[in-house]
């Protein structure tokens, strides 16, 4: 039975939930195909993320690593393409009161690195469980990108022979009724399904060993 690392990001900033936290405790130790899950929440800390997923490479050794967070205003599930070497939190400091403003994620790294999992194949396994999704060009420049740039750097420095890449997920329902502004959202059943749906599409590619 392969190993796939799901993780999720704790709640941050005015946000008093995170559903990408959620998603990852709901299906951790479960069996999606070929894959047995672990989920886990990572900190909204930039210099604390990495080094819990470098924990859970050595505990578990991974044949892929999806990564999973909020990304609010977003109208369907964002499949990332693309991880950029920069830090800058804007107005949005990590949960440390940390606030990088144009700071490289490695000083010695690569300016970008691309997902190395399947995007499009992810994007249609979405849309065929009836949750809208689409490829996303940018995944900004705070704590997901960090960490979609930073798990690539770390497999292709020790030459690990595992497929990483991350997926936005929108507001719920129940977090833009919570706030005076309309905004985009989607359910979080629709969004767990999605997730779901992902998985088992990593575990039947053919990339799999």
């Amino acid at each position: 039975m392969n190993t796939l690392l799901l993780t999720g990001y704790e709640p941050f900033g005015s946000y008093e939930t995170n559903p990408s936290a959620r998603i990852a405790h709901a299906l951790d130790g479960e069996t999606v195909g070929e894959y047995t899950i672990v989920g886990r929440e990572l900190p909204v800390v930039f210099d604390e993320a990495l080094p819990m997923v470098i924990n859970e490479i050595d505990a578990h050794a991974p044949d892929s690593i999806l990564s999973t967070g909020l990304m609010p205003e977003r109208e369907a599930i964002s499949v990332e393409r693309v991880g950029i070497n920069v830090r800058d939190a804007g107005d949005v400091p990590d949960n440390a009161e940390c606030s990088p403003v144009d700071t490289p994620v490695d000083r010695d790294g690569p300016t970008a690195y691309f997902a190395t999992v399947p995007i499009r194949e992810l994007v249609a396994a979405s849309k065929d469980v009836g949750v809208p999704a689409r490829v996303s060009n940018t995944a900004g420049t705070h704590l997901c990108n960090n960490i979609l740039y930073a798990t690539r750097h770390y497999i292709e420095t020790n030459d690990l022979s595992i497929r990483s890449g991350f997926v936005h997920v929108p507001f719920t329902h129940d977090q833009v009724a919570r706030r005076d502004e309309v905004s985009p959202s989607m359910s979080y059943g629709a969004m767990e399904r999605s997730i779901r749906a992902m998985l088992n599409t990593l575990s039947s590619d053919s990339n799999v060993e």
